[in-house]
Protein backbone atom coordinates (compact mmCIF):
# COMPACT_ATOMS: atom_id res chain seq x y z
CA UNK A 1 0.00 0.00 0.00
CA UNK A 2 1.29 3.41 -1.01
CA UNK A 3 1.02 7.02 0.13
CA UNK A 4 2.38 9.11 -2.73
CA UNK A 5 3.86 12.61 -2.27
CA UNK A 6 4.93 14.60 -5.29
CA UNK A 7 6.00 17.71 -7.12
CA UNK A 8 7.27 18.20 -10.65
CA UNK A 9 10.51 19.23 -12.31
CA UNK A 10 9.61 20.72 -15.64
CA UNK A 11 9.39 24.52 -15.69
CA UNK A 12 12.27 25.08 -18.05
CA UNK A 13 10.84 27.74 -20.32
CA UNK A 14 12.37 30.93 -18.89
CA UNK A 15 13.06 30.83 -15.14
CA UNK A 16 14.85 28.32 -12.95
CA UNK A 17 11.59 26.71 -11.84
CA UNK A 18 12.52 27.17 -8.19
CA UNK A 19 8.93 27.95 -7.24
CA UNK A 20 7.16 26.09 -10.08
CA UNK A 21 7.70 23.50 -9.08
CA UNK A 22 11.03 23.10 -7.34
CA UNK A 23 9.33 24.00 -4.06
CA UNK A 24 6.77 21.19 -4.42
CA UNK A 25 9.52 18.73 -5.29
CA UNK A 26 11.58 19.92 -2.31
CA UNK A 27 8.84 19.61 0.31
CA UNK A 28 7.97 16.14 -0.97
CA UNK A 29 11.61 15.07 -0.67
CA UNK A 30 11.89 16.78 2.71
CA UNK A 31 8.81 14.98 4.09
CA UNK A 32 10.38 11.60 3.45
CA UNK A 33 13.75 12.80 4.69
CA UNK A 34 12.26 14.06 7.98
CA UNK A 35 10.33 10.84 8.55
CA UNK A 36 13.50 8.83 7.96
CA UNK A 37 15.62 11.11 10.18
CA UNK A 38 13.07 10.72 12.99
CA UNK A 39 13.36 6.94 12.71
CA UNK A 40 9.66 6.57 11.96
CA UNK A 41 8.48 3.50 10.02
CA UNK A 42 4.87 3.81 8.90
CA UNK A 43 2.71 0.79 8.09
CA UNK A 44 2.50 1.77 4.41
CA UNK A 45 5.12 2.74 1.87
CA UNK A 46 5.75 6.45 1.42
CA UNK A 47 6.68 7.07 -2.20
CA UNK A 48 8.13 10.25 -3.66
CA UNK A 49 7.48 10.98 -7.32
CA UNK A 50 9.17 13.89 -9.07
CA UNK A 51 7.01 14.21 -12.16
CA UNK A 52 8.23 15.34 -15.55
CA UNK A 53 6.32 16.66 -18.53
CA UNK A 54 3.53 18.35 -16.56
CA UNK A 55 3.73 21.45 -18.74
CA UNK A 56 3.68 19.29 -21.86
CA UNK A 57 0.29 17.79 -21.03
CA UNK A 58 1.09 15.67 -18.00
CA UNK A 59 2.87 13.01 -20.04
CA UNK A 60 5.05 11.89 -17.12
CA UNK A 61 2.03 11.45 -14.85
CA UNK A 62 0.11 9.60 -17.53
CA UNK A 63 3.02 7.23 -18.09
CA UNK A 64 3.31 6.54 -14.35
CA UNK A 65 -0.44 6.00 -14.10
CA UNK A 66 -0.44 3.57 -17.03
CA UNK A 67 2.41 1.60 -15.42
CA UNK A 68 0.75 1.40 -11.97
CA UNK A 69 -3.02 1.56 -12.51
CA UNK A 70 -3.35 -2.21 -12.16
CA UNK A 71 -2.47 -1.70 -8.48
CA UNK A 72 -4.79 1.29 -7.99
CA UNK A 73 -6.51 -0.29 -4.98
CA UNK A 74 -3.14 -0.15 -3.15
CA UNK A 75 -2.83 3.64 -3.49
CA UNK A 76 -4.09 5.16 -0.23
CA UNK A 77 -3.75 8.83 -1.21
CA UNK A 78 -1.94 10.83 -3.89
CA UNK A 79 -0.57 14.25 -2.88
CA UNK A 80 0.77 16.98 -5.16
CA UNK A 81 2.19 20.41 -4.40
CA UNK A 82 2.15 22.73 -7.45
CA UNK A 83 1.14 26.24 -6.38
CA UNK A 84 4.30 27.45 -4.76
CA UNK A 85 5.52 26.93 -1.23
CA UNK A 86 4.40 30.13 0.41
CA UNK A 87 2.78 30.25 3.89
CA UNK A 88 0.51 27.17 4.05
CA UNK A 89 -3.12 27.28 5.17
CA UNK A 90 -4.01 23.61 4.75
CA UNK A 91 -4.96 21.08 2.09
CA UNK A 92 -7.30 20.74 -0.81
CA UNK A 93 -8.88 17.30 -0.57
CA UNK A 94 -10.80 15.07 -2.98
CA UNK A 95 -12.37 11.91 -1.62
CA UNK A 96 -15.32 10.46 0.23
CA UNK A 97 -17.07 12.31 3.07
CA UNK A 98 -15.74 9.72 5.52
CA UNK A 99 -12.16 10.20 4.28
CA UNK A 100 -12.60 14.00 4.47
CA UNK A 101 -13.58 13.71 8.13
CA UNK A 102 -10.40 11.72 8.81
CA UNK A 103 -8.26 14.29 6.97
CA UNK A 104 -9.91 17.11 8.93
CA UNK A 105 -8.95 15.32 12.15
CA UNK A 106 -5.35 14.90 10.93
CA UNK A 107 -5.17 18.59 10.09
CA UNK A 108 -5.89 19.52 13.71
CA UNK A 109 -2.34 18.34 14.43
CA UNK A 110 -1.14 21.38 12.46
CA UNK A 111 -2.88 23.91 14.72
CA UNK A 112 0.48 25.16 16.09
CA UNK A 113 1.39 26.44 12.60
CA UNK A 114 -2.17 27.56 11.67
CA UNK A 115 -2.42 25.23 8.66
CA UNK A 116 -5.61 23.34 9.50
CA UNK A 117 -8.03 24.18 6.66
CA UNK A 118 -9.42 21.48 4.39
CA UNK A 119 -10.71 22.84 1.08
CA UNK A 120 -13.32 21.18 -1.11
CA UNK A 121 -11.16 20.11 -4.04
CA UNK A 122 -7.64 18.92 -4.71
CA UNK A 123 -5.84 20.24 -7.77
CA UNK A 124 -2.98 18.71 -9.66
CA UNK A 125 -2.39 17.69 -13.23
CA UNK A 126 -0.10 14.91 -12.04
CA UNK A 127 -2.59 13.31 -9.64
CA UNK A 128 -5.75 13.87 -11.68
CA UNK A 129 -5.70 10.36 -13.25
CA UNK A 130 -5.74 8.77 -9.80
CA UNK A 131 -8.44 11.02 -8.38
CA UNK A 132 -10.63 10.45 -11.43
CA UNK A 133 -10.49 6.74 -10.59
CA UNK A 134 -11.46 7.25 -6.96
CA UNK A 135 -8.11 7.47 -5.16
CA UNK A 136 -8.24 10.21 -2.49
CA UNK A 137 -6.12 13.20 -3.46
CA UNK A 138 -4.60 16.18 -1.68
CA UNK A 139 -2.95 19.38 -2.81
CA UNK A 140 -1.11 21.94 -0.72
CA UNK A 141 -2.98 25.20 -0.14
CA UNK A 142 -0.80 28.17 0.55
CA UNK A 143 -0.84 31.94 0.16
CA UNK A 144 -0.67 32.29 -3.62
CA UNK A 145 -0.96 36.08 -3.72
CA UNK A 146 2.58 36.33 -5.13
CA UNK A 147 2.51 33.11 -7.14
CA UNK A 148 1.69 34.72 -10.48
CA UNK A 149 4.27 37.43 -9.94
CA UNK A 150 6.88 34.74 -10.63
CA UNK A 151 5.04 31.92 -12.44
CA UNK A 152 6.77 31.10 -15.74
CA UNK A 153 8.93 34.19 -15.59
CA UNK A 154 12.60 35.08 -15.31
CA UNK A 155 11.83 35.87 -11.67
CA UNK A 156 11.19 32.23 -10.73
CA UNK A 157 14.53 31.80 -8.98
CA UNK A 158 15.68 30.61 -5.57
CA UNK A 159 15.34 34.17 -4.24
CA UNK A 160 11.54 33.69 -4.33
CA UNK A 161 11.74 30.85 -1.82
CA UNK A 162 11.40 31.74 1.86
CA UNK A 163 13.08 28.97 3.88
CA UNK A 164 10.72 29.44 6.84
CA UNK A 165 7.61 29.16 4.68
CA UNK A 166 9.05 26.14 2.87
CA UNK A 167 9.67 24.49 6.25
CA UNK A 168 6.02 25.07 7.18
CA UNK A 169 4.90 23.52 3.88
CA UNK A 170 7.22 20.56 4.49
CA UNK A 171 5.69 20.18 7.97
CA UNK A 172 2.19 19.95 6.47
CA UNK A 173 3.36 17.39 3.91
CA UNK A 174 5.24 15.37 6.53
CA UNK A 175 2.44 15.21 9.09
CA UNK A 176 -0.29 14.36 6.59
CA UNK A 177 1.68 11.76 4.66
CA UNK A 178 3.05 10.05 7.78
CA UNK A 179 -0.24 9.88 9.67
CA UNK A 180 -2.13 8.50 6.66
CA UNK A 181 0.65 6.00 5.98
CA UNK A 182 0.59 4.81 9.59
CA UNK A 183 -3.18 4.52 10.13
CA UNK A 184 -4.59 1.08 10.82
CA UNK A 185 -6.75 1.17 7.69
CA UNK A 186 -6.52 2.95 4.36
CA UNK A 187 -8.67 6.02 3.76
CA UNK A 188 -12.22 5.01 2.86
CA UNK A 189 -13.12 5.36 -0.82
Amino acid sequence: QVVLVSGHLDSWDVGQGAMDDGGGAFISWEALSLIKDLGLRPKRTLRLVLWTGEEQGGVGAEQYYQLHKENISNFDIVMESDEGTFKPSGLGFAGSAEARDIVKEIMTLLQPINATDVYDTADGTDIAYWMRDGVPGASLHDDINKYFWFHHSQGDTMTVQDPNEMNLCAAVWTVVSYVIADMEDMLPR
